[in-house]
């Protein structure tokens, strides 16, 4: 399971369809050991993608807390938390060789407990796909598919694995998110815009995949 939100607000904790930067760099943050107040503009300024190889089903849960005042007890709110269950990304961030490689070696030995974007949701299984000699989206399209047996067999002879990367200068702009890290104080988390891009998708043979036609598929490969 993992979540992450943009704009979660009061009783409603959303989640987006992808992994967040804000939520990938707070990820590599802990790794490195540094704490909530400190300065994340080097991260901040790594260029960020993620491909979507497995998206997930959207899951709601029904929390609730209660606070106790003494001798009395007060309950909270209700509140919404969506999630995604079942779904694989794969996740780069670029920049200069030396912080590369320091990032490497933090998800190798991080200092604090890694989560997928709330603390209920630890990683399972292998995080660290390795360091690349390539420009962002020539990473993320040259990375073998990472979507599980089950799922492949779910999806057509032909699939086509969306991404989403930061925007530089002259590209066509997607879309406008709010997940650029700027403080993860506990007293004032504050973040920024960033402009998104979605190339074309990344065409993947699926040979255990099954006949049908599959409608959907061919709109993403158009």
């Amino acid at each position: 399971m993992q979540a992450w939100g943009d704009s979660s607000r009061f009783t409603r904790r959303d989640t987006r369809h992808e992994p967040t930067k804000s939520g990938v760099l707070g990820l590599l943050a802990a790794a490195e050991g540094r704490p909530r107040e400190a300065d994340v503009s080097d991260l901040a300024a790594l260029r960020f993608g993620v491909r979507l190889d497995q998206p997930g089903r959207l899951q709601r849960d029904f929390q609730t807390a209660i606070r106790r005042e003494g001798s009395r007890t007060k309950a909270m709110p209700l509140s919404h938390r969506f999630y995604l269950a079942d779904a694989v990304f794969l996740a780069a961030v670029e920049g200069r060789t030396e912080i590369i490689h320091a990032l490497a070696d933090a998800l190798r030995r991080p200092v604090y407990p890694l989560f997928l974007g709330r603390r209920g949701f630890p990683i399972e299984g292998r995080l660290l796909w390795g360091v690349r000699d390539r420009e962002l989206e020539g990473a993320l399209r040259a990375e073998e598919w990472l979507a599980s047996a089950r799922h492949r067999s779910q999806q057509g002879k032909v699939v086509f694995l969306p991404i989403v990367m930061d925007a530089t200068e002259g590209d066509e702009v997607a879309d406008t998110v709010r997940d650029v890290p700027v403080s993860y104080s506990s007293e004032r988390r504050e973040y920024v815009w960033r402009d998104v891009v979605r190339p074309h998708p990344v065409r993947v043979d699926n040979p255990d995949g099954h006949d049908r036609p599959d409608f959907f598929a061919a709109l993403g490969g158009a």
